[in-house]
């Protein structure tokens, strides 16, 4: 029988907690894409796997067009809306932030109908798109924005390295090309 270690040196996966809150929304795909979501940017910020938590709503047009005018003063629909659970940013322009300070990253919500039409837009997968609006969501909760050019430029190079790890194209290129899921290539 092999002992187990202490709890100190148990390695915790991150928890994504997903709210389901439009019909539409398939649970257990979300979730799948969150994870590999997360995974992708831990990994590709070399950030120690803790248990951090990041609660993911599951709504629609008319839920999120709330959320962006009571928080953001916009009273329409977006794709996804991020909380961070403290305030995280890089020191200057360009830089990375400092690592998270908590397990608790934030939340996040995602739209169905708009991310639907965006990704029927662009021609490509449901997948893709959300998987592309949840990395760039887990970033924002990690301090990343892209108000000027330098963090902009420094955000979108992050996630089209990290959608490139998952197997999906580049959403920045010129050549936005229709991608299919990983899996149906």
């Amino acid at each position: 029988m092999t002992p187990t270690p202490p709890n100190d040196f148990l390695i915790m996966a991150p928890v994504i907690d997903i709210v389901i809150e439009a019909p539409g929304w398939e649970a257990a795909a979300l979730q799948n894409w969150a994870e590999a979501a997360l995974d992708g940017v831990l990994a590709e910020l070399d950030l120690p796997q803790r248990p951090y938590e990041v609660v993911c709503l599951a709504c629609d047009d008319a839920r999120i067009a709330t959320l962006n005018a009571d928080f953001r003063g916009k009273p329409h629909p977006t794709n996804v809306l991020s909380w961070p659970s403290e305030q995280r940013a890089a020191p200057v322009a360009g830089a990375l932030p400092a690592p998270p300070r908590i397990d608790a990253l934030g939340d996040i919500a995602l739209a169905l109908e708009t991310v639907t039409t965006e990704a029927q837009d662009r021609g490509i997968t449901l997948q893709a798109h959300a998987t592309h609006l949840l990395v760039h969501g887990i970033l924002h909760l990690l301090g990343f924005d892209h108000v000027n050019d330098k963090d902009a430029a420094v955000m979108e190079g992050l996630e089209s390295r990290i959608l490139a790890k998952q197997g999906f194209a580049d959403p920045y290129s010129d050549e936005a090309v229709p991608n299919a899921a990983p899996s149906e290539r």
